[in-house]
Formats: structure tokens, sequence, C-alpha cells
């Protein structure tokens, strides 16, 4: 009906505000062209209003030239934009501050507090003072490290010197035990050291090149230090270790030489090594005197800076802002420069893209209905401004096929996103996310029904809306999809409702309609059936009641056949809705034809694949239905039920059916078979030879001019189109494709859609064994065991659900869903050739996408 609806709105060349309202649910919006004319002196004033009320696409005027007259402008903003990053990394390297974010209308409604001029000179002098303090602190940090580094070597030169000297005062200086403990670096041994401080990644590294420089003549010992040491240049944490390397020969001979200069090529800090422990002793205490000094320096450089730094994770205090009130929270000041920053570089960007030099003229797209609007908010810019007023000339004359404009809220937003992965529609061609909006979490709960998961579901979307605000600029994306995530929930929770189960255990919400014994069990004859208590036959004369008045009686649950009865149902229902879905899809290509007024697309694509579709699978869809609400069994003058699948054959082959439906049923079948073996070749011989007659007389009227004609542009006058020059070969080898994809697709199509039952299945069968083989086997055991066991098995089993079937299940469920969709919904109609319309707006610049 919504087609038909266009087909008429389509009519009139100028449409009602209600048809307007209309257009945004199953077309685009009707888009203008037009060309905004801007006074230079106020042009960044006007194009600041658009950008915050205005829904207008720029169109650059400048992409061929070039010319981008202010270039200088983005060039301050990006250096602006650069010193905002350094000290938003300094803020965060300081520690203990936040900045405060993510209040995005905070900012747009008090923005006019910045200016570009003030903004950058005040960057600019708080950079030089954040570099100044830290190239003093970087010094510091290096001359704290080297006394650090320095002391830790004589610390452990005065460890070694002392043991050496206690041993060699211990002994007579005539015996071999003192000769033996005479320390190795003493004067009176001809062994040498070098000692320095090395990265303990390095240590690996520095020990190989030395025992390759020296071929094995040095030994190297390395002391890891417990102190944490930063690195100036990149302010992390590094562990570093004593390195002393004992070789033979003096501190002046040429081993030595080549031991420094290995040291030197490996990037370690070398230290000079004492001669005795007096020496290590005194020079300590110098050490440790310098170490306090440094410390307490660093501290207080510290504290500056983060007072400093404090300054700018506070609000901005201005006239503005104080007009808000004191309690509404706000940005920090740097997080305010940042997002003035991308504003102020959008605008310019704008205006590079204009042409003229004291009347700067641009193209725009626009809604047709925001004309008006966008005119008075021009009006009123140029009233409070003065000087020149800005002009919107309309019904401009555009070369290429206008931008597609969809309104979505909170709810379709994130269908709408579904649909645009896929493709943008074409403009004002059926958008198929009108539909997608039931049908995609409808399908979805088919595959995935269970009260207890869709509950789960249901509730994490309930949770998702409910903390929506605090997920709009830290998580988008699960913004955007909380809604769906609800209805995906909702319609889960309803098909498990229809299936009966409850994590796999089906629920008697109502009396069975089967006898029971007085213990609760079913009564079972002599043949292993149940006793029904209802009607079976549907007779409109029986006294006994209906059938089981909600979704699937319980006795089905745990019964010989439940696997069988189930399985039939679920597949016969799956081809049910895919051909209803599939039925939609060709309404929408009728509802296009008749908006473009395309006689030729409806007579001769239209009007076949409608008949195709409903004379052989509307045909099944009516056995299906027929037999289910139909005694066939009662009619003696009928051979019994028939099998669908062998009517279907016997119906396409030409057969005889031995198994009516009623009487006249395989007559009826036989001429809907004629007719949809007629609807082939009226899918693909008429339209290339009516669109070759067409042409040719296009030629005759133009002369012997090539026409270039465009499928959907020349459509209303029942052009080809290809947007190249006409190619009879071509259209007929396109349209044989297009029949060929249609006829195989819609078969294929509609055996894809037992994937529903498919997937149903799974989930089915999954949930049964993961609840027989965890909480059903605790419940069986003995008391008291079974309360410990109970404990230990609905941990396993609520993991396991969690794992698989509400993420797994979900995830694989929802890609079927889309699937389905996109192929064999979306084919029957859509092109999705579309260009997005993409209006200049300041708050999607300046908010958060989340990889920030």
């Amino acid at each position: 009906q919504g087609g038909l609806v266009q087909a008429v709105l389509a009519g009139s060349a100028r449409r009602s505000p209600a048809s307007l309202g209309i257009m945004g649910l199953l077309r685009s919006e009707e888009m203008k062209y037009g060309l905004l004319l801007l006074p230079v002196q106020n042009a960044r004033l006007y194009v600041d209003a658009i950008g915050k009320e205005a829904n207008l696409q720029f169109e650059d005027m400048n992409s061929k030239e070039m010319r981008r007259p202010y270039r200088k402008y983005i060039q301050r903003i990006d250096e602006m934009e650069r010193i905002i990053r350094f000290i938003m990394e300094e803020i965060n390297r300081t520690g203990g501050l936040e900045i405060e974010k993510n209040h995005v209308s905070e900012f747009l409604e008090n923005d006019e507090a910045y200016k570009l001029d003030p903004v950058e000179a005040e960057l600019k002098d708080l950079y030089q003072q954040v570099v100044s303090f830290k190239d003093n602190n970087t010094t510091l940090t290096t001359e704290r490290n080297q006394a650090m580094e320095e002391f830790q070597v004589l610390r452990r030169a005065g460890e070694l010197l002392g043991q050496g000297s206690a041993s060699s005062a211990s002994s007579s200086p005539d015996t071999f035990e003192a000769a033996a403990n005479v320390p190795l670096m003493d004067d009176r041994r001809a062994v040498g050291c070098v000692a320095g401080v090395v990265l303990q990644a390095d240590e690996q590294r520095l020990r190989t090149q030395l025992w390759r420089a020296s071929r094995g003549n040095v030994f190297i010992d390395f002391f890891p230090i417990d102190e944490m040491i930063t690195d100036p240049k990149t302010g992390q944490v590094v562990k570093k270790s004593v390195f002393v390397v004992y070789f033979q020969g003096s501190g002046s001979s040429n081993f030595y030489a080549k031991v420094v200069k290995v040291c030197n090529a490996s990037g370690v800090n070398l230290y000079k090594w004492p001669s005795e422990a007096a020496e290590a002793k005194s020079r300590l205490m110098a050490l440790e005197t310098m170490l306090r000094e440094k410390s307490r320096a660093l501290d207080a450089y510290q504290d500056f800076m983060k007072s400093e730094m404090s300054q700018l994770v506070l609000p901005f205090q201005g006239k503005h802002y104080e007009a808000t009130g004191p309690r509404q929270i706000r940005n920090s000041k740097i997080e305010d420069w940042r997002l003035f920053c991308i504003k102020e570089k959008s605008i310019y960007t704008i205006l590079n893209q204009c042409q003229g030099d004291v009347l700067l003229r641009i193209n725009v797209w626009y809604p047709a209905n925001e004309e008006a609007g966008i005119s008075n908010l021009l009006t009123s810019i140029a009233a409070g401004a003065g000087g020149d007023k800005p002009v919107l000339m309309t019904d401009q004359a555009a070369k290429f096929s206008p931008p597609t404009y969809i309104r979505t809220n909170e709810y379709t937003e994130g269908w709408q996103e579904v649909i645009n992965t896929y493709g943008i529609p074409k403009y004002q061609e059926a958008n198929p996310a009108l539909f997608t909006v039931v049908t995609f979490p409808f399908i979805f709960g088919m595959m995935y029904g269970d009260i207890g998961h869709g509950t789960l579901l249901l509730l994490t979307g309930c949770w998702l809306v409910w903390k929506g605000d605090s997920l709009r600029f830290t998580q988008p994306t699960l913004f955007m999809a909380r809604y769906m995530v609800l209805s995906l929930g909702i319609f889960a929770t309803y098909a498990g409702f229809m299936y009966n189960d409850f994590f796999s255990v089906g629920l008697q919400l109502f009396e069975s309609r089967y006898e029971k014994n007085p213990d609760g069990s079913f009564v079972v004859d002599d043949a292993l059936y149940l006793n029904p208590t209802y009607n079976i036959e549907n007779l409109a004369d029986s006294t006994l009641p209906g059938p089981y008045p909600f979704g699937l009686d319980p006795a089905w649950h745990g019964a010989g056949n439940e696997l069988l009865f189930v399985n039939s149902m679920k597949m016969k229902l799956s081809v049910l809705f895919g051909v209803l879905q599939m039925l939609v899809g060709v309404c929408l290509k009728w509802s296009n034809a008749f908006y473009t007024k395309n006689t030729i697309d409806f007579v001769f694509e239209c009007v076949p694949m409608m008949v195709f579709m409903l004379c052989f699978f509307g045909w099944m869809d009516v056995m299906i239905l027929y037999k289910w609400v139909n005694p066939i069994s009662a009619d003696s003058s009928l051979n019994g039920p028939p099998s669908i699948i062998n009517s279907l054959i016997c119906m396409a082959m030409g057969q005889e059916d031995k198994f009516p439906l009623w009487h006249g049923s395989v007559e009826m079948a036989q001429t809907l078979m004629l007719a949809t073996v007629i609807s082939v070749p009226l899918m693909l011989f008429p339209k290339p030879f009516l669109l070759l007659a067409q042409h040719n007389a296009e030629k005759r009227k133009h002369g012997d001019h090539d026409q270039l004609l465009d499928v959907e542009v020349a459509g209303s006058h029942g052009g080809h189109g290809h947007g190249e020059e006409f190619e009879f070969g071509e259209v007929f080898i396109h349209q044989i494709i297009e029949t060929i994809e249609f006829v195989l697709g819609t078969v294929s199509h509609t055996a894809s859609y037992l994937r529903i039952w498919a997937l149903s299945l799974a989930h089915q069968q999954l949930s049964l064994v993961f609840f027989s083989k965890t909480l059903s086997m605790g419940l069986e055991m003995p008391y008291p065991s079974n309360i410990i066991v109970l404990y230990l098995m609905f941990a396993a089993w609520f993991g396991v659900t969690l794992g698989v079937l509400l993420g797994m299940d979900v995830l694989e469920c929802f890609l079927h869903t889309l699937r389905l969709h996109w192929v064999e919904f979306q084919s029957k109609f859509y092109k999705a050739d579309g260009q997005k319309f993409e209006p200049y707006r300041i708050r999607k610049l300046v908010e958060p996408t989340g990889n920030e």
C-alpha cells in the first residue's frame, strides 16, 4: 500500500507538507540544487550558523583549479592542533589530572567565547613555557640519573674494595693467604677494569660484543639496580644494571682503549672506578647530597607543572559561559580549544571551496522542505551582522543525480545504517529500512526463539537503552545499536513463547489439549499416540474445544516424534515468511516503477515477476496453509493428504497428481504453471525491443546524433539508460542476465529461507544438550549431594549459555538474517547506487567517534 500511495503522490509536481512527511519514510527527501552567495566579510559567520542550524551539502567549486584562498588559516589551525596534542600528552604524563570531555552541546552553545587570534596567541605562549619547562626537566632528570648511576657504581665498588681490604688486613702480609686476597683492582695486580651502567635489555648484546672484540679475554659481571630510573627523553621507567669489565692490563693499555671504545659504541654510560674503598666512600657522600638536591628540584618542577596544567583541565570561565549557570558541567579549557580548532578548520575548509573574491559563491544541495528555514536563518544572521545580505538562488540545473537524504531518529538510525552498509539508496528509490525495522528482528526471532535466551537479550537491550547517555560518546557503536538489541530481544522472546521453549524446557502456560492421567502424565493408547481432547478436524459444529490457545502445546516436549513435528512446522513457517518477504520486495519494485512512471519496466518486468512469484511459490504457500486448516483425510473421495514436494514436481513436470488438495486443484495448478512459464519470455524479450524502438524514435526526432540516456533519469520516458551510447546487444544480454537471475534466484532464495528453520533447530538442540548435560544431571542426583553439584552445574551451564548461545549464536543468527535481507529481499528491487547526502554539520564533526 505504501508503494501505491507513493505512486499517487508522485503524480503532482509540487508536494504538500503531508506528502513530504511520507517521503521521509519510504523514499528519501526531495532535494534542491542551489547557488549560495555570501559576502566575504561575514562569510565565516554564515558558514558557522549553517553548520549549526541548517542542512546544506557544499560542492567544491575549486576542485579542478585547486585554488585554496584560506589555506593559511588551515595551516595556522594545524599548528594549533599540534600544540594541543602536545599539551594533552604532557597533562596525561603529569598524572593526577583528568580532562573533562564529551560535553558537546555546552561547547556549541558557548563557542562564541573563543576567537582564533586570542586562542592562537595563548596557545603559542603556553607552548613556549611548556617546552622550556620540559627542557629544564630533561636536564634535571639527566643529571639526577647520572648521579644515581654513578652512586650505584661507587656503591658496588665500595663493596668489592672493602671486602678485599678486610681480607688482606686479617692475614700476615708474607703469607700465601694474604697474597691471594689482594684485590684484583689493586695497584699490586696487573688487572684493569671498566665500569658503567647499561639497560638490562642490552646486557646480552654488550656481553657478546666485548667477548668478540677481546676474543674471550674479558670477564663481565652485571649487578641489577633495584631503583627505577626514568628515561628523560620518553618519560618511561627503565631497568638498568651496573656492569664491571675485568681484563688483563692497566688503565693506560691498548686493551683498555679497545674495551672503552666498544662500550661507547654500545651506548652505555661509563663511570670512573675508584682505586680504593676510602675514595669510593667519600665520593658516595657527595653523590647522596647531590641526589637529594636533584630530587627536590624535580619534585618542585612536578608540582609547578601540575599547578599550571590544572588550570587547563578546569572549565573556561568567560562571560558567555557564566550565563549558563555554575551547575552546568562543561569541558575542560584544553578540550574546548581542541573542539574550537576542529570547528574553525571545518569552516575554513568550506570557505576554501568557494569561488569569488568580494562575493563568495558555492553550489549547495538541501532538502526542499527546509528552503524557507534556510532563508530565514540567513536573513536573521544578516540582520545582526550588518553589511551585505547573503542570497540563496534556488532551482539551479544540476549536473549529477541528487544525493539521498533519509531522515532517521534514534530508533531507526541503526537499521538505516544496516541498509547503508550494503549500499546507499538511489535518490527517492524505495528504502528497505522502513520494512527492515520490523522484518529483521522478526526473522531473527524465528531463528533465535527461546523465552529464556530472548529475555536475557531483552534485558541487555534494556540496560543499553538505560545507559544510553553514558554510551553516546564512549561507545558510539553500542549507543547506535541499543534499540536494535532491544528489538531483537523482544522478537526472540515472542518467538520463544510461540515455540514454547524456555531454555529447552516446555512451559504449560495453558491447559494441554491432550488427555492426562491423575499423576500428571499423558494418556497413551495402544499405538503409543496421545489422546487429543480438542477438535482435530476444525469442524464448526463440534462441541470439543479448540487447539492450544497460544504457541506449541507442552505435550510435544519429550514426545517421540517431537523433532519430526517441530521440524516440519518450522520448515513450512520459514518458506511461508520467505515467500511473503520476497513478494513485498516485488511490490516495492512496482512502487519504484509507479513513482518513476516507467511503463516498460512495470508491464514487462514487474507484472511478469509478480505472476511468476504468485503462480508457483504463492501456490506452494496456499498448499501449506490449506493442509494446515482443512482435514483432507475426512473427504473419502480424495486419495488422502498430498506431499507438497511431490505435488510441486508434478506441477512443474506436467504430470498428473494422484493426491489433489480438493476437486479441481490439479487443473488450477496446471493453469498456474502455464502462467508461470509464459511470464519468463515476457520478462526476457519485449523490453530490449521496445527500448530499441524508443531509441530510434529519439534519433529521428533529434537527428542522427547519438543519444545518451540514463535508465533512472529517462525511465519516466521509457529510456533504456546505461549512461552510454545505446547498444542493442548489450541491452539484450543485460536483460537475459536479469531474467535468469530472477528466475533461478527466486528458486534458490526460497530454499535459502530454510536457514531460518536450520538455525532455530540448531539453537534448540544446543540449548537442550547444554541443559541435559549440566542442570539435568544435577537434578537427578540424590540429596544432599545434588545441592553442591547443582551450584557447580549451574555455573557451567550459565557460562556456556553466555559464551555460546548469547555470544556466538546471537552473532550467527544476526549474520544469517542480514544475508536474507541483503540478498533474498533487496535483490528484488534495490539498486543501491545512490550518493549519501552529507550536509555540513559542526556537531557531527566535534562529537567523539570512539577512536580517540
